[in-house]
């Protein structure tokens, strides 16, 4: 690699992913519309207890998910947990850049030694896999109870007919049971690909896959379990605190189709604001009129969630070595 290219990567490329995510930050938050209510709608959350709780929370969701990646990334390389966070904030950074935030795997992989670069990234699928199974099945959980359990008279699903309810019902069940099959054969697709002799070099590089076996599949699976009751908490308490009036209960299942929402529409995300706050609020309209409170809820779990991480892991990439030298390498 050209030695220009090189000192650009390593000593450039941190504090213009910086600039360039503070900007996009910054121009998301002030072209929202009515953010001066929702921001006073945040600040007078500060003296509500569940607000601090909530703060707290993301400390613990963004724990949870080192852990995850802790033991992930252990099949190739030892890392200690505060290793495993900061990779994670730093890739939190990374995919606020990206497509329904895809490419976390390029800020966690700077953490990694350069010879399993490129099974980290396999290792970060199976991660971000085991996260869309649980928002998939909880997602299909609230589907079912929005659609036959639910007491209120104005449903969510009413909008559609009752086939195309069961319809949607029908085919997220249907999606969710073949991930999680996929997921839980992952060494099946390794030793599929081994026949296919165009394919050895990309079998070389995910071959680590087939060491899982299903406890620790399973494993990885319960901590993203974890991760989303705790982001679904964090929003049914900011929504309490934003005085949306909807019964927790209710408020739970209402959140669990939301992520599912969020799972499957194309966001980019420093960009993904708009969207978050249109979907939470067509699915919780239903059941509240405070408009306004369910925007600065959206508001306050994207700024608690996504920025503040996002911004601490860009600040992190400052202090990486991205690209070693030679002899280093050798060393």
């Amino acid at each position: 690699m050209n030695r220009y290219i090189k000192i650009f990567i390593n000593y450039f490329l941190g504090p213009l992913l910086f600039i360039i995510l503070s900007w996009s930050l910054y121009r998301q938050i002030v072209n929202q519309p009515d953010l001066e209510n929702r921001w006073n709608e945040i600040k007078d959350s500060w003296l509500n207890w569940k607000f601090w709780v909530v703060i707290g929370l993301m400390f613990v969701n963004w724990g949870i998910e080192s852990r995850k990646w802790q033991l992930l990334i252990g099949n190739i390389q030892k890392f200690s947990f505060l290793k495993a966070f900061k990779s994670v904030l730093s890739g939190c950074s990374v995919t606020m850049l990206t497509p329904n935030r895809v490419g976390e795997y390029g800020g966690r992989i700077l953490y990694v030694e350069n010879e399993h670069r490129l099974k980290a990234i396999s290792l970060t699928i199976v991660g971000s896999i085991s996260q869309l199974l649980v928002t998939m099945i909880m997602g299909c959980f609230g589907l079912i109870f929005l659609r036959f359990f639910s007491q209120s008279n104005s449903n969510a699903l009413n909008v559609l007919p009752d086939f195309w309810s069961n319809v949607l019902i029908y085919l997220s069940v249907a999606f969710t049971v073949f991930l999680l099959l996929f997921y839980l054969r992952l060494g099946w697709l390794v030793r599929m690909m081994e026949k296919v002799p165009a394919l050895q070099r990309v079998v070389k590089h995910i071959s680590v896959l087939d060491e899982f076996d299903s406890k620790e599949l399973l494993h990885v699976l319960f901590l993203s379990f974890l991760r989303f009751l705790v982001f679904v908490l964090q929003y049914v308490l900011l929504l309490q605190v934003m005085h949306v009036g909807i019964q927790g209960w209710l408020c739970f299942w209402l959140m669990t189709v939301f992520y599912l929402v969020m799972a499957v529409a194309p966001t980019l995300g420093f960009i993904e604001l708009p969207v978050r706050a249109k979907a939470s609020w067509e699915i919780l309209k239903f059941y509240t009129n405070n408009e306004l409170g369910v925007g600065a809820a959206a508001l306050g779990i994207w700024l608690i969630n996504l920025v503040i991480p996002a911004i601490i892991g860009s600040l992190l990439i400052f202090s990486i070595k991205i690209v070693k030298e030679k002899n280093e390498q050798n060393n």
